[in-house]
């Protein structure tokens, strides 16, 4: 790993550290703490996701234009006016405003970070360095969840102001981390969005990449069937069905970040040199059985032991999973990007996981909360196998490097002079794969 991206990810971890202080009390602190209400917390929520969904399309032009770093720097700043805004703010209208510059910063953050660890690796070593970041980002929040739980007490709003200043610090420091970050210059290579296709603009052009179209479409089934249920429809399932308390709630989220930590870099091991859509197909598989499990939890009611292991089976599964996929999906991603799009295309999936983490909380929420905890389940696990048929499906469009990077870096190098693509259908021959310059 290079010094640049060692700092990226040095930043990253700390910033998820002070992250971890803040996302698990954020409603009680508005709710009670601040004594604004349970209305007023829902809004504040939902406004970290609507301001995330207003600037992740600006942002990735703004990436690819003034480049990755000043646009992460912006994000850190706007993050931790947001964060210190929220630890001091009484009122309904300046908790709001500070929501939205925190749910603003932190999406800016995202693509912008992404398109640094692109810039900082190549095809064969991306996955590597995404497992890393995903790894250092669940480690963060964990620890970060663990301290502030022993420094919050719910009657002493001062506790909480002193959670949200260490996280506005830490973003500050991931600011200063990756300003000093020398970043390697861009490739000079052909761009392989066709001259026509970039006179039509770049949105045109990505919508027209039926590879990243479909990327997009599987990125929303499965960040929608995992990541948009744990706090809202699996929480209320486990609680409400399964009939756990709370705090076996909270071991099992645990299980969920410890699965993730203990397993990452085996799992790595495992899957960087296998085809990137057979892992992602494997994935909805191992969730399939994630859900059947959630599913049989709630029929168990005699044998609360029982079921109470089956729902934090599920939820150790789902971090398994998330292993598999962080090695995998967003080095698809850059790998699929033309060189001058790489900030849009980070952008364009960023938003896609927004999108899921809006849509699936409603969506579970109303089910489970309706009495349909039935086809709550039988609709998750649908979801789950359609990941596999998506995966399946995507493989067949990919080229062999954009599945598996090692296919093209242990392939033996052409005789001087033949060109290796020249004879390749134009949809297969761009060089999409080569779009940025790792590191030295």
């Amino acid at each position: 790993m290079g010094a640049a991206l060692r700092r990226i990810q040095l930043g990253n971890a700390l910033s998820a550290f002070g992250n971890g202080f803040t996302v698990p009390y954020l409603y009680v602190y508005v709710a009670k703490v601040r004594d604004l209400g349970a209305s007023t917390a829902g809004v504040v929520l939902a406004m970290l996701a609507v301001a995330a969904l207003v600037v992740l399309p600006l942002t990735g032009r703004a990436i690819d234009r003034r480049g990755p770093l000043p646009v992460a720097v912006v994000g850190a700043v706007t993050a931790a006016v947001g964060s210190l805004g929220l630890g001091l703010s009484t009122t309904e209208p300046l908790v709001i405003a500070s929501a939205i510059a925190l749910g603003a910063g932190i999406a800016v953050i995202q693509p912008a970070l992404a398109t640094m660890i692109v810039w900082c690796s190549t095809t064969v070593t991306r996955s590597r360095a995404f497992a890393t970041q995903f790894f250092l980002n669940n480690l963060g929040l964990g620890i970060g969840g663990l301290i502030g739980g022993l420094l919050v007490d719910e009657t002493a709003p001062g506790s909480f102001v002193r959670l949200f200043a260490i996280e506005a610090v830490m973003f500050l420091v991931l600011g200063a981390a990756v300003a000093t970050v020398r970043l390697p210059r861009s490739p000079r290579v052909a761009d392989p969005v066709p001259s026509e296709a970039r006179a039509k603009g770049a949105w045109r052009a990505l919508f027209a990449d039926r590879r990243m179209m479909w990327l997009c479409l599987l990125g929303f089934v499965l960040f929608f069937a995992c990541y948009g249920q744990f706090e809202s429809g699996l929480a209320a399932y486990a609680t409400e069905v399964t009939r756990i308390s709370p705090s076996t709630l909270g071991i099992a989220l645990a299980a969920n970040t410890a699965a993730i930590v203990a397993a990452q870099f085996v799992v790595l091991k495992l899957v960087e040199r296998r085809r990137r859509s057979r892992v992602m197909a494997v994935v909805g598989l191992i969730w399939t059985v994630a859900w059947l499990a959630a599913g049989l939890s709630g029929l168990v009611h005699g044998a609360h032991a029982v079921a109470t292991t089956l729902l934090i089976s599920t939820y150790a599964l789902f971090g398994i999973g998330e292993s598999m996929l962080s090695p995998t999906v967003a080095p698809l991603v850059a790998d699929l990007a033309p060189a001058s799009m790489v900030g849009q295309y980070n952008s364009v999936f960023a938003l896609v996981k927004q999108l899921a983490l809006a849509v699936g909380p409603a969506v579970g929420a109303l089910m489970v909360g309706h009495g349909m905890s039935a086809p709550y389940i039988g609709m998750l696990v649908l979801c789950t196998v359609g990941v596999t048929v998506l995966a399946l499906r995507l493989g067949r469009m990919l080229t062999p490097a954009q599945d598996n990077p090692h296919v093209r870096a242990f392939t033996p190098e052409a005789p001087a002079g033949t060109d290796v693509e020249a004879d390749a259908p134009a949809d297969v021959a761009a060089p999409r794969r080569e779009s940025v310059t790792a590191v030295a």
